[in-house]
């Protein structure tokens, strides 16, 4: 028998398309996770090279589809390739170009698919003529009059692409950003709609064993995770100085550090050159660097990990909050300035390492002092009727919308 929530929103059919890209897939994951435990039938597009690792996210529900979708030729963009975690700036350029020339192919998949609703973070400027009713969703959180402006001149790249929204999605809650939100729907004249902060299910395979290992080591909440995800990266001197900085503290850590998919040499050669002379010797009994993919949630939800040093994406810091992990936060680009001022300033959930003015660069004193205060988690996150009541009214508030 259906549950009366996955009844709630059964005559629900949303198309997802985020930009090639797993920070922005990966909040969409996740919201199609949610929408569809509640009823609601989701279509979720992206390049074939993707689908595997998607599929390996998305919950098995008979509601959720994933539909490839193909990469047009352009020149200087190798075929098959179809996300920008195996590609480099200059590639990643080339494939929004290639993007702009797919408005035959998605409207064909909207015309057929038929759906009430289109999600979308990365506006086209043909996307109008296509989709409504349409529904941006940003992944980022609105802190201040700063990050306000910003969302603005993203949209006035084309006034047409404004008028087509019909309303924002925000992956936020009042609880985090309550004074904000109402400014975010009067700049704009649209309605807000919030998902909250989507806190994704705990995971069900099982670390491996040379973590597991590692880890068991260590008293309780004593290491400290260190990454910045699979797309931003630090320049070998910044490399220096924070893991100089984490030798400083004396504490247990492991650190993930990535590099430039450039062809241009091994992850882990570039990494040695990075390290300062000594620095592995000196801390072999205490700290691990790793360069690559890892079981992030696994390792945060260790009992011995006690902190997680991260860029401030979004995700990241709702997975440390779940986990109750401090957050020293150290923010790299884009949106990720603006979470870790949510975080350190409005929730005091967590410390922002000190840069300097001139280059925003830090130092391996700045960040052990960092280290050495940590902040607070927020114990509404974890309560699971919060989070489920967040995805409920969003369902409601979609009926309302298209009926």
């Amino acid at each position: 028998m259906e549950s009366q929530e996955g009844s709630s929103g059964s005559q629900l059919h949303v198309v997802m398309f985020p930009w090639l890209a797993f920070g922005h897939i990966t909040p969409f994951v996740q919201l199609s996770n949610k929408l569809a435990s509640h009823g609601v039938q989701i279509s979720f597009l992206s390049a074939p090279v993707n689908i595997q690792r998607i599929s390996s996210s998305l919950s098995s529900s008979p509601l959720i589809k994933i539909i490839p979708v193909h990469i047009p030729a352009v020149d200087g963009l190798p075929p098959g390739l179809g996300c920008t975690a195996d590609m480099s700036p200059a590639l990643a350029d080339l494939l929004k170009v290639a993007l702009d020339k797919m408005q035959p192919q998605i409207e064909s998949l909207l015309i057929d698919l038929e759906p009430h609703i289109v999600f979308i973070d990365f506006v086209q400027h043909w996307f109008p003529s296509i989709a409504s009713p349409l529904i941006r969703y940003q992944n980022f959180p609105f802190r201040s009059l700063r990050s306000c402006l910003r969302s603005l001149l993203l949209t006035n790249v084309s006034k047409q692409c404004e008028n087509c929204l019909t309303l924002l999605l925000l992956k936020s809650c009042d609880e985090m950003e309550g004074p904000y939100l109402d400014y975010i729907s009067k700049i704009y004249g649209k309605p807000v709609l919030l998902t909250g902060p989507l806190v994704p299910e705990p995971p069900i395979d099982k670390l491996e064993e040379k973590w597991e290992k590692w880890l068991q080591k260590f008293p309780a909440k004593s290491v400290v995770f260190c990454s910045f995800g699979s797309e931003t990266f630090l320049q070998d001197e910044q490399i220096k100085e924070l893991v100089l900085g984490l030798e400083q503290t004396g504490l247990p850590f492991i650190a993930v550090l990535n590099f430039v998919p450039d062809g241009g040499g091994d992850s882990n050669v570039k990494l040695k050159i990075a390290f300062p002379i000594g620095f592995a010797e000196r801390v072999q009994d205490r700290g691990m660097v790793h360069t690559g993919w890892v079981q992030q949630q696994l390792i945060l939800a260790h009992d011995s990990v006690g902190c997680y040093v991260c860029h401030a994406g979004l995700s990241s810091v709702i997975e440390a909050f779940m986990n109750d992990c401090q957050l020293v936060l150290l923010p790299q680009r884009g949106d990720q300035f603006l979470n870790s001022k949510l975080v350190s300033g409005d929730l005091e959930a967590g410390v922002q390492v000190t840069r300097d003015d001139e280059h925003g660069h830090f130092n391996e004193e700045d960040l052990c002092t960092s280290l050495l205060i940590m902040g607070n988690g927020k114990d509404f996150l974890l309560k699971k009727y919060i989070q489920d009541s967040f995805i409920t009214n969003f369902v409601a508030e979609m009926k309302r919308i298209v009926n």
